[in-house]
């Protein structure tokens, strides 16, 4: 991702509108993840700073007294390349995790952590106390995107604004259709029970890596102030068709260059498919993205700007489905290999099936 000033500042006000505590900040290695929390956080604030010495060592540093230790060493009998730093317990016992409880205890509304990978997730009273600290402090954290349940932990909080450094931050909206009247599942499903909160939120959720220009587009006034508390953008409208709701949105967005039309009502559809078909789009901005599993097609579905006109002029009752049949040779695939993610929860029958998974 490139880290410029329009890229810093949409990624700052995208956090404050999401009324988060904490901001993630997740990335493979080189992918500019200190680079952005640099220059999010320009001045010195309390906080930890690691770095590796290839092939040598792991040290961390208290920010602000700039005391230093050394938390890993490099064992070359470890399998490469990654991952060859063995971790040091007394580093963080005589440090480390003093230096986060004094960050506890600080007056800086926020702290920053720079970063957290494998070497720190093995350190259980470290981790004990980042989750500590969490609690008390606003804290901007980098976190290698490695598979860990320590790091996976972290980047899933429901307080925290995560954006992940391998995503293009491109120009691209997202309309979240939440229009639907429910006549098959016999009330407003968007506000229905999905494993203790309302399932519009997994919309929210599997969205929210796109970080910008995100609206929903709603007849429901509850769905509507929801997302007013959480600091989404909102059209609360009361026209009768889909095509209503395809050009409110893209009115509403404005100037992109692609936009992402994503269902509130797929309760299992995943962040890093979302994340998938963005970051393939942007291999080729002029093709029509859409999820299929093996050979059938599903949503979200993620449009170029070419089709845009055709989108704000729909025939009446027709959504973006009518433009990818007038052309389907612009349809690009992206694979998933779970067929729930795709499924609508249309009755309640399908809503407790989709529960139970």
């Amino acid at each position: 991702m490139l880290v410029n000033k329009q890229t810093v500042n949409c990624i700052w006000n995208s956090f404050l509108k999401s009324g988060k505590q904490h901001l993630v900040i997740t990335g493979t290695r080189g992918s500019g993840k200190t680079t952005l929390l640099n220059a999010l956080f320009p001045e010195k604030l309390p906080g930890i700073t690691t770095w590796a010495e290839p092939k040598q060592a792991v040290y961390l540093r208290e920010n602000i007294t700039g005391q230093t230790v050394q938390v890993g060493a490099f064992d070359a009998t470890l399998p490469g390349p990654g991952n060859q730093m063995v971790l040091l317990q007394d580093g963080f016992a005589t440090l480390g995790v003093p230096a986060i409880h004094r960050c506890a205890e600080s007056d800086s509304q926020w702290i920053t952590i720079d970063e957290i990978g494998y070497l720190e997730a093995q350190c259980e009273a470290y981790h004990d106390a980042l989750r500590q600290l969490l609690e008390k402090k606003q804290v901007a954290v980098v976190v290698r995107k490695q598979n860990l349940p320590t790091l996976t932990e972290l980047c899933n909080r429901e307080d925290a604004f995560v954006v992940d450094m391998d995503v293009p931050f491109e120009n691209i909206g997202c309309v979240i259709m939440a229009s639907g009247l429910g006549k098959r599942f016999g009330s407003n499903k968007l506000m229905a029970d999905f494993r203790g909160k309302p399932m519009i939120l997994r919309a929210l959720q599997a969205s929210e890596s796109l970080k910008i220009h995100r609206v929903v587009v709603t007849r429901h006034q509850d769905v509507a102030q929801l997302c007013k508390d959480l600091g989404v953008d909102v059209v609360l409208h009361d026209m009768p068709h889909r095509s209503d709701t395809v050009r409110l949105g893209l009115e509403f967005l404005g100037n992109v260059d692609g936009c992402l039309f994503l269902p509130g009502d797929q309760p299992l559809l995943r962040r890093e498919t979302v994340e998938g078909m963005v970051r393939q789009w942007h291999e080729n901005k002029s093709t029509i993205m859409r999820p299929f599993h093996n050979e059938t097609p599903g949503s979200p579905v993620l449009f170029p700007q070419w089709a845009f006109p055709e989108l704000l002029d729909l025939p009446e009752g027709k959504g973006g489905g009518w433009v990818i049949k007038q052309h389907p040779e612009c349809v690009k695939a992206f694979l998933v290999d779970d067929p729930y993610q795709l499924t609508d929860a249309d009755t309640p029958e399908t809503l407790e099936l989709l529960r139970s998974l």
